[in-house]
Order: C-alpha cells, then structure tokens, then sequence
C-alpha cells in the first residue's frame, strides 16, 4: 500500500495517457503540460485508456518514484475526462489505490481549539 507522506500535494492528469511513458516521460509531462513538476515535492497521478491501471510519479528526496498498479476484477473511479488537472488529498488517493469510489472519502474537519478565557 502506498501512503501519501503528510502536507504532499497530489495532482489528477484527468485525460488518459499513453502508458508506454517511464518515470522520465510522465515527469516531463507533467512539467510541460499540466505545470507541475514532480521534482518539486507533487505527486502526480495518470490513468490509462482503460480505467484498470494507474501511474504515480513522485521525487521522494533522493530519486524520481513510479508506482504503477493494476486492478483484476474492475476498474478504478476516475474524475470525468477533461481537460486539465485535479486535486486530491491523501485519503482520496488511498480508496483510488484500493478501487474504492474516492469521491465518497472526505477529510476529517479539525475543529479550531477555543481561546482560554
């Protein structure tokens, strides 16, 4: 299971692309298309044609990850296809992960403490 390291800001390439890309091409197109780099600390999450596999590329300090993940029985919840980009928190990217509707996992509300009178 991958875990999203708190504070990291993930991003959704919401058009498929072509899977065929290593770590390098879908770094370089996030760069230049999407306008996030993950070189920069992002994490940006791609899907193929088919809904079934999912690409994740992530800098972790001292390198440039791909996590690649394919899923047997049924596809992944994908955001409709559009153009451009979406944000997701890291609860949203772990039921992606585990081929849960993510759009149903919201994060908690911290309510703010009260000041001592």
């Amino acid at each position: 299971m991958l875990t999203a390291p708190a504070g990291l800001m993930i991003y959704v390439a919401t058009r498929p692309v072509d899977f065929r890309k290593g770590a390098d091409g879908l770094a370089l197109l996030a760069k230049e298309t999407l306008g996030h780099d993950p070189m920069k600390g992002v994490a940006v999450v791609f899907r193929a044609k088919r809904a079934d596999r999912v690409k994740i590329v992530v800098w972790d300090g001292s390198g440039l990850v791909l996590y690649w993940k394919r899923l047997d029985s049924n596809g992944f919840k994908w955001p409709p296809i559009v153009a451009g980009v979406m944000r997701m928190n890291a609860a949203q990217l772990s039921a992606l992960l585990a081929g849960m509707d993510w759009t149903r996992m919201h994060a908690p509300r911290i309510p703010q403490p009260k000041a001592l009178a």
